[in-house]
């Protein structure tokens, strides 16, 4: 059967700005492929861990805000002492100021770009240090990962396994 391909039983996957939409429905569909969840949001994610753990798989809620940099370390290392692993990133979170280009200003453009494209650089450097003993797979592989942040795109899916043979 297809779906077998997308087996992720036991995997783990940090998936940020998770608590609605399109991030609650990407936490959704890894657990039901097999990863537990590590959500990243600013506010609860009530909703997203009852389905969650509705599937059986573990939920981890970690509060932050992704304006700055300085919450990753943790991110990571919570993750690490929890599961002992990370296998994916989501770096779904992200903000819009809806503004004429007259009015908008340089902070509302460092907000947008600190969230939206800063973090996603931030977050591989951390997990680096701890999936290196798994690289070397991953460098057998035939393809690349999509890069992508809402930036430029609708959301970033890193299989870290690949990503930390590059970093």
């Amino acid at each position: 059967m297809i779906l077998n391909a997308f087996n992720l039983e036991g995997k783990v996957a940090i998936v940020t700005g998770c608590n609605t939409g399109l991030g609650q429905g990407i936490a959704v569909g890894l657990a039901e492929a097999g990863c537990n969840i590590v959500a990243v949001n600013r506010s609860a994610p009530t909703e997203t861990e009852s389905k969650v753990t509705a599937l059986g798989r573990q939920f981890l809620d970690i509060r932050a805000d992704l304006m700055t940099t300085q919450d990753i370390p943790s991110i990571v290392e919570k993750t690490i002492e929890t599961f002992g692993r990370i296998d994916i990133l989501v770096n779904n979170a992200g903000i819009i100021r809806r503004a004429d280009a007259i009015e908008f200003t340089e902070k509302d453009w460092d907000d947008v770009m600190d969230v939206n494209a800063k973090t996603v650089f931030f977050y591989l450097k951390p997990l680096q240090n701890n999936l290196s003993h798994r690289a070397k797979a991953a460098r057998s592989s035939t393809s690349r990962p999509c890069c992508h942040s809402k930036a430029g795109s609708a959301c970033l899916l890193i299989p870290l396994q690949k990503a930390a043979s590059w970093v």
